[in-house]
């Protein structure tokens, strides 16, 4: 598969943080405000529906295809629908009901065998704080709270459940191809 066209404009744009995304070798995600657009539709019967962006699952299927890397989610909802879109991509990594997401991540460095600087996350709340502050990369979307935007590497252009994780998915093909 060819790499989109933006690719390397966005691999010269970033080439301060290269090294860092050079390394990654896992790309974790939050669920709510990145794969989701931070809205949910409730009946009755309780939560129904979450909106997922097809392009941020094309970004999880790319990083598969072209790098070899593996995508994960940790998010403190507890929804089938999360699982389903999970299961959908073939995600392995799925963390539900995270309280802690730095505990979480320690438990899949052992797995993994990896290191904090070979994980790249996006996070968009302060659940992400403590996670995006131990990883070797972090990126928001653009919607993400101002506090967690003045912390990360890189800041999409794309908002949430809009192609945020595709955006991100992109840059790390770009400067691993480079």
């Amino acid at each position: 598969m060819q790499n989109i066209v933006f690719d390397e404009a966005l691999a010269k744009k970033n080439h301060h943080f290269a090294d860092r995304i050079k390394k990654v070798k896992l790309v974790l995600t939050d669920n709510d405000g990145v794969l989701t657009d931070n809205g949910v539709y409730y009946s009755s019967s309780g939560e129904l529906l979450k909106r997922f962006s097809i392009r941020d699952g094309m970004g999880i299927e790319r990083l598969r295809e072209i790098l070899g890397i593996e995508t994960g989610i940790i998010t403190g909802e507890v929804s089938e629908a999360i699982r389903k879109r999970a299961e959908k991509l073939s995600i392995t990594n799925l963390y539900l009901g995270v309280k802690d997401k730095l505990e979480a991540l320690q438990i899949i460095l052992k797995k993994h065998q990896l290191k904090y600087e070979e994980i790249a996350y996006i996070g968009d709340d302060v659940n992400d704080y403590n996670i995006i502050k131990a990883v070797g990369f972090a990126a928001a979307p653009a919607d993400a709270m101002s506090y967690i935007k003045e912390i990360v590497d890189y800041v999409c252009v794309a908002k949430s459940g809009n192609g945020a994780f595709r955006e991100l998915a992109e840059l790390i093909i770009a400067v691993q191809k480079s």
